[in-house]
Protein backbone atom coordinates (compact mmCIF):
# COMPACT_ATOMS: atom_id res chain seq x y z
CA UNK A 1 0.00 0.00 0.00
CA UNK A 2 1.23 3.44 -0.89
CA UNK A 3 1.01 5.64 2.20
CA UNK A 4 1.82 8.76 0.23
CA UNK A 5 -1.32 8.49 -1.85
CA UNK A 6 -3.53 7.63 1.17
CA UNK A 7 -5.31 5.01 -0.91
CA UNK A 8 -6.40 2.10 1.33
CA UNK A 9 -5.71 -1.49 0.37
CA UNK A 10 -8.41 -2.96 -1.88
CA UNK A 11 -11.19 -4.78 -0.07
CA UNK A 12 -13.91 -7.29 -0.79
CA UNK A 13 -17.31 -6.44 0.68
CA UNK A 14 -18.99 -9.57 2.06
CA UNK A 15 -22.69 -9.12 2.87
CA UNK A 16 -24.07 -11.87 5.10
CA UNK A 17 -25.48 -12.93 8.48
CA UNK A 18 -22.82 -12.20 11.12
CA UNK A 19 -19.10 -12.64 11.71
CA UNK A 20 -16.78 -13.68 14.50
CA UNK A 21 -13.85 -11.52 13.42
CA UNK A 22 -11.83 -12.59 16.47
CA UNK A 23 -11.00 -16.01 15.02
CA UNK A 24 -7.28 -16.38 14.16
CA UNK A 25 -7.95 -16.96 10.46
CA UNK A 26 -9.27 -13.40 10.22
CA UNK A 27 -6.28 -11.74 11.85
CA UNK A 28 -5.42 -8.69 9.73
CA UNK A 29 -8.09 -9.70 7.19
CA UNK A 30 -11.18 -7.83 8.38
CA UNK A 31 -10.67 -4.15 7.66
CA UNK A 32 -14.10 -2.89 8.72
CA UNK A 33 -17.42 -4.12 10.08
CA UNK A 34 -20.91 -2.76 9.44
CA UNK A 35 -24.39 -3.75 10.65
CA UNK A 36 -27.40 -2.74 8.55
CA UNK A 37 -30.75 -4.20 9.67
CA UNK A 38 -34.47 -3.60 9.43
CA UNK A 39 -34.60 -4.14 13.20
CA UNK A 40 -32.90 -2.37 16.16
CA UNK A 41 -30.78 -5.41 16.95
CA UNK A 42 -27.21 -4.49 16.03
CA UNK A 43 -24.75 -4.83 18.91
CA UNK A 44 -25.44 -1.20 19.86
CA UNK A 45 -29.21 -1.78 20.06
CA UNK A 46 -29.87 0.15 16.87
CA UNK A 47 -30.50 -0.82 13.26
CA UNK A 48 -27.17 0.59 12.08
CA UNK A 49 -23.65 0.31 13.43
CA UNK A 50 -20.15 0.73 12.05
CA UNK A 51 -16.74 -0.15 13.47
CA UNK A 52 -15.15 -3.01 15.44
CA UNK A 53 -17.68 -5.64 16.50
CA UNK A 54 -20.51 -4.21 14.39
CA UNK A 55 -21.00 -7.49 12.49
CA UNK A 56 -20.79 -9.62 15.63
CA UNK A 57 -23.31 -11.14 18.01
CA UNK A 58 -23.01 -13.49 21.02
CA UNK A 59 -21.21 -16.69 19.98
CA UNK A 60 -23.96 -18.84 21.50
CA UNK A 61 -26.46 -17.16 19.17
CA UNK A 62 -24.12 -17.17 16.19
CA UNK A 63 -23.94 -20.98 16.35
CA UNK A 64 -27.71 -21.30 15.80
CA UNK A 65 -30.39 -20.35 13.27
CA UNK A 66 -28.01 -19.93 10.35
CA UNK A 67 -25.92 -17.10 11.81
CA UNK A 68 -22.82 -19.25 11.33
CA UNK A 69 -23.15 -18.62 7.62
CA UNK A 70 -21.32 -15.30 7.54
CA UNK A 71 -18.23 -16.61 9.34
CA UNK A 72 -18.14 -19.59 6.98
CA UNK A 73 -18.39 -17.34 3.94
CA UNK A 74 -15.61 -15.04 5.11
CA UNK A 75 -13.42 -18.08 5.76
CA UNK A 76 -14.17 -19.44 2.27
CA UNK A 77 -12.92 -16.16 0.85
CA UNK A 78 -9.72 -16.28 2.93
CA UNK A 79 -9.09 -19.93 2.01
CA UNK A 80 -9.39 -19.06 -1.68
CA UNK A 81 -7.21 -15.97 -1.47
CA UNK A 82 -5.15 -15.54 1.73
CA UNK A 83 -4.34 -11.98 0.66
CA UNK A 84 -7.95 -10.82 0.70
CA UNK A 85 -9.02 -7.88 2.88
CA UNK A 86 -12.65 -7.85 3.95
CA UNK A 87 -15.31 -5.28 4.71
CA UNK A 88 -18.05 -7.37 6.34
CA UNK A 89 -21.65 -6.13 6.36
CA UNK A 90 -24.13 -7.92 8.60
CA UNK A 91 -27.70 -7.85 7.24
CA UNK A 92 -29.57 -10.41 9.38
CA UNK A 93 -30.91 -9.50 12.81
CA UNK A 94 -31.87 -11.60 15.82
CA UNK A 95 -34.14 -11.12 18.80
CA UNK A 96 -32.65 -11.02 22.29
CA UNK A 97 -32.95 -14.81 22.55
CA UNK A 98 -31.46 -15.47 19.12
CA UNK A 99 -34.53 -15.93 16.95
CA UNK A 100 -33.76 -14.92 13.38
CA UNK A 101 -35.53 -11.79 12.18
CA UNK A 102 -36.80 -11.36 8.63
CA UNK A 103 -34.62 -9.76 5.99
CA UNK A 104 -36.50 -7.71 3.43
CA UNK A 105 -35.49 -6.19 0.11
CA UNK A 106 -34.97 -2.92 1.97
CA UNK A 107 -32.04 -4.56 3.78
CA UNK A 108 -30.39 -5.49 0.48
CA UNK A 109 -30.99 -1.97 -0.77
CA UNK A 110 -29.49 -0.36 2.31
CA UNK A 111 -26.44 -2.64 2.25
CA UNK A 112 -25.75 -2.11 -1.45
CA UNK A 113 -26.29 1.63 -1.02
CA UNK A 114 -23.71 1.66 1.79
CA UNK A 115 -21.23 -0.08 -0.52
CA UNK A 116 -21.91 2.38 -3.33
CA UNK A 117 -21.44 5.33 -1.00
CA UNK A 118 -18.28 3.95 0.63
CA UNK A 119 -16.58 2.14 -2.26
CA UNK A 120 -13.86 4.78 -2.57
CA UNK A 121 -13.31 5.23 1.17
CA UNK A 122 -12.63 1.51 1.63
CA UNK A 123 -11.40 0.82 -1.91
CA UNK A 124 -14.08 -1.85 -2.41
CA UNK A 125 -13.31 -3.82 -5.56
CA UNK A 126 -16.20 -6.29 -5.50
CA UNK A 127 -19.21 -7.46 -3.50
CA UNK A 128 -19.81 -11.07 -2.50
CA UNK A 129 -23.35 -11.58 -1.21
CA UNK A 130 -24.11 -15.26 -0.62
CA UNK A 131 -27.78 -14.54 -0.04
CA UNK A 132 -30.83 -14.81 -2.25
CA UNK A 133 -34.43 -15.92 -2.49
CA UNK A 134 -35.99 -18.68 -4.53
CA UNK A 135 -39.65 -18.02 -3.82
CA UNK A 136 -39.82 -15.96 -7.02
CA UNK A 137 -39.30 -18.99 -9.24
CA UNK A 138 -42.29 -18.48 -11.48
CA UNK A 139 -42.46 -20.48 -14.69
CA UNK A 140 -42.62 -17.52 -17.06
CA UNK A 141 -40.59 -14.36 -16.60
CA UNK A 142 -39.35 -15.78 -13.31
CA UNK A 143 -37.04 -12.91 -12.33
CA UNK A 144 -39.08 -10.18 -10.60
CA UNK A 145 -38.08 -6.68 -11.65
CA UNK A 146 -37.32 -4.99 -8.35
CA UNK A 147 -36.01 -1.68 -9.72
CA UNK A 148 -34.15 -0.46 -6.62
CA UNK A 149 -32.06 -3.62 -6.18
CA UNK A 150 -31.52 -4.03 -9.91
CA UNK A 151 -30.49 -0.38 -10.19
CA UNK A 152 -27.96 -0.61 -7.36
CA UNK A 153 -26.36 -3.73 -8.82
CA UNK A 154 -26.17 -1.92 -12.16
CA UNK A 155 -24.72 1.24 -10.58
CA UNK A 156 -22.06 -0.75 -8.73
CA UNK A 157 -21.25 -2.67 -11.89
CA UNK A 158 -20.87 0.57 -13.85
CA UNK A 159 -18.61 1.89 -11.08
CA UNK A 160 -16.32 -1.13 -11.52
CA UNK A 161 -17.56 -2.97 -8.42
CA UNK A 162 -19.16 -6.22 -9.62
CA UNK A 163 -21.69 -7.95 -7.37
CA UNK A 164 -21.22 -11.73 -7.11
CA UNK A 165 -24.43 -13.60 -6.27
CA UNK A 166 -25.45 -17.28 -5.84
CA UNK A 167 -27.50 -19.15 -8.44
CA UNK A 168 -29.24 -21.12 -5.68
CA UNK A 169 -29.36 -24.71 -4.45
CA UNK A 170 -32.69 -26.18 -5.59
CA UNK A 171 -31.44 -28.30 -8.51
CA UNK A 172 -33.15 -26.07 -11.06
CA UNK A 173 -31.26 -26.08 -14.36
CA UNK A 174 -33.43 -23.40 -15.98
CA UNK A 175 -33.73 -20.72 -13.29
CA UNK A 176 -31.58 -18.99 -10.67
CA UNK A 177 -32.40 -17.14 -7.48
CA UNK A 178 -33.24 -13.48 -7.05
CA UNK A 179 -31.29 -11.18 -7.18
CA UNK A 180 -28.72 -13.21 -9.13
CA UNK A 181 -31.16 -13.31 -12.02
CA UNK A 182 -30.34 -9.70 -12.93
CA UNK A 183 -28.06 -9.51 -15.95
CA UNK A 184 -25.71 -6.97 -14.32
CA UNK A 185 -24.98 -9.35 -11.45
CA UNK A 186 -22.16 -11.90 -11.64
CA UNK A 187 -24.17 -15.09 -11.22
CA UNK A 188 -22.23 -18.07 -9.89
CA UNK A 189 -23.33 -21.70 -10.05
CA UNK A 190 -21.58 -24.50 -8.13
CA UNK A 191 -19.20 -27.12 -9.44
CA UNK A 192 -18.36 -30.37 -7.66
CA UNK A 193 -14.92 -31.53 -6.57
CA UNK A 194 -14.77 -33.65 -9.74
CA UNK A 195 -15.25 -30.64 -12.02
CA UNK A 196 -18.84 -31.20 -13.05
CA UNK A 197 -21.93 -29.29 -11.91
CA UNK A 198 -22.84 -29.89 -8.26
CA UNK A 199 -25.99 -31.98 -7.90
CA UNK A 200 -27.81 -29.20 -6.01
CA UNK A 201 -26.85 -26.20 -8.14
CA UNK A 202 -29.21 -23.95 -10.02
CA UNK A 203 -28.23 -22.81 -13.50
CA UNK A 204 -29.67 -20.65 -16.25
CA UNK A 205 -27.78 -20.84 -19.54
CA UNK A 206 -28.65 -17.22 -20.25
CA UNK A 207 -27.80 -15.87 -16.80
CA UNK A 208 -25.06 -17.93 -15.12
CA UNK A 209 -21.69 -16.28 -15.70
CA UNK A 210 -19.43 -18.97 -14.29
CA UNK A 211 -19.15 -21.97 -12.01
CA UNK A 212 -16.91 -22.20 -8.96
CA UNK A 213 -16.22 -24.94 -6.43
CA UNK A 214 -19.21 -25.39 -4.14
CA UNK A 215 -17.52 -27.30 -1.30
CA UNK A 216 -14.91 -26.14 1.17
CA UNK A 217 -13.99 -27.09 4.73
CA UNK A 218 -14.71 -23.87 6.55
CA UNK A 219 -14.87 -22.61 10.11
CA UNK A 220 -18.01 -21.91 12.09
CA UNK A 221 -18.19 -19.04 14.55
CA UNK A 222 -16.63 -21.25 17.24
CA UNK A 223 -13.60 -22.13 15.12
CA UNK A 224 -14.74 -25.68 14.34
CA UNK A 225 -14.23 -26.90 10.77
CA UNK A 226 -17.08 -28.35 8.71
CA UNK A 227 -17.63 -29.26 5.07
CA UNK A 228 -19.94 -26.61 3.61
CA UNK A 229 -21.73 -27.10 0.29
CA UNK A 230 -23.62 -24.62 -1.83
CA UNK A 231 -23.54 -21.84 -4.36
CA UNK A 232 -22.88 -19.59 -1.34
CA UNK A 233 -19.38 -21.05 -1.21
CA UNK A 234 -19.04 -20.69 -4.98
CA UNK A 235 -19.76 -16.96 -4.73
CA UNK A 236 -16.94 -16.45 -2.24
CA UNK A 237 -14.49 -18.48 -4.34
CA UNK A 238 -15.31 -16.54 -7.50
CA UNK A 239 -15.21 -13.14 -5.79
CA UNK A 240 -11.91 -13.88 -4.03
CA UNK A 241 -10.40 -14.96 -7.36
CA UNK A 242 -11.67 -11.75 -8.95
CA UNK A 243 -10.14 -9.76 -6.09
CA UNK A 244 -6.76 -11.40 -6.66
CA UNK A 245 -6.82 -10.97 -10.43
CA UNK A 246 -7.75 -7.32 -10.03
CA UNK A 247 -4.72 -6.93 -7.76
CA UNK A 248 -2.49 -8.47 -10.39
CA UNK A 249 -4.04 -6.53 -13.27
CA UNK A 250 -4.98 -3.11 -11.86
CA UNK A 251 -5.28 -1.47 -15.27
CA UNK A 252 -7.96 -3.89 -16.47
CA UNK A 253 -11.62 -2.96 -16.08
CA UNK A 254 -13.97 -5.15 -14.05
CA UNK A 255 -15.53 -6.57 -17.22
CA UNK A 256 -12.07 -7.35 -18.59
CA UNK A 257 -11.19 -9.21 -15.37
CA UNK A 258 -14.39 -11.24 -15.59
CA UNK A 259 -13.66 -12.00 -19.24
CA UNK A 260 -10.19 -13.11 -18.14
CA UNK A 261 -11.75 -15.45 -15.58
CA UNK A 262 -14.00 -16.95 -18.25
CA UNK A 263 -11.08 -17.32 -20.65
CA UNK A 264 -8.65 -18.86 -18.16
CA UNK A 265 -11.16 -20.98 -16.24
CA UNK A 266 -11.34 -24.75 -16.66
CA UNK A 267 -14.07 -26.16 -18.86
CA UNK A 268 -16.97 -27.56 -16.83
CA UNK A 269 -17.14 -31.35 -17.07
CA UNK A 270 -20.66 -31.74 -18.41
CA UNK A 271 -22.36 -33.15 -21.47
CA UNK A 272 -25.25 -30.73 -21.24
CA UNK A 273 -23.82 -27.49 -19.82
CA UNK A 274 -21.16 -25.43 -21.56
CA UNK A 275 -19.47 -23.22 -18.96
CA UNK A 276 -16.19 -22.50 -17.17
CA UNK A 277 -15.12 -23.21 -13.61
CA UNK A 278 -12.99 -20.56 -11.91
CA UNK A 279 -10.76 -21.40 -8.97
CA UNK A 280 -7.80 -20.21 -6.95
CA UNK A 281 -5.38 -21.78 -9.43
CA UNK A 282 -6.07 -18.73 -11.61
CA UNK A 283 -4.20 -16.68 -9.01
CA UNK A 284 -1.01 -18.67 -9.58
CA UNK A 285 -0.79 -18.01 -13.32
Amino acid sequence: MSHSSNVPEPTLAIIDTALNSQLPQFKDKVVYEVCILDWPSCANGKNFMEGPGAASMPISQMLRNGFNHGTKMAHASVLTNPNVKIVFIRIVGATANGVRQTTNESTFINALTWVLNNKDKYNITAVAMSQGHGNYLRVADYCPDTPATRGLISSLNQAGVPVFLPAGNTRDLTRVFWPSCFTDAVTVSASSVTGGPAVYTNYDKNITDMFALGRLRVSDANGMLFNEDGTSISVQVAAAVYYGLKQKNPTLTSSQIIDLMKTKGEKLTSRTISAVVVGKELLNG
